[in-house]
């Protein structure tokens, strides 16, 4: 049996990405883009708030984009590899 991934990038145009966020995330995101980061993908959850994940460039982190702007650096939030 092979153990190939089957999983595919999810590959959402980056515009599409940043509608979903507030002036504040937006602002803070650009700020994080000229040190390597970027904005993965944006998790939704059913009746909850959106929750903006973004990594370093070398893509050994991630943090969460709060409402505010501000970042989460230790998430308490489980990723799939």
């Amino acid at each position: 049996m092979t153990d190939r991934e089957r999983r595919q990038p999810h590959s959402r145009p980056n515009a599409a990405l940043r509608a979903q966020l507030n002036e504040d995330q937006l602002m803070t995101l650009r700020e994080l883009e000229r040190f390597g980061w970027e904005l993965r993908f944006v998790r939704r959850r059913p009746f909850q708030d959106l929750v903006p994940i973004v990594v370093d460039g070398d893509r050994k982190s991630f943090s969460i984009l709060k409402s505010d702007g501000t970042l989460e650096d230790n998430p308490d939030i489980k990723l799939r590899a």
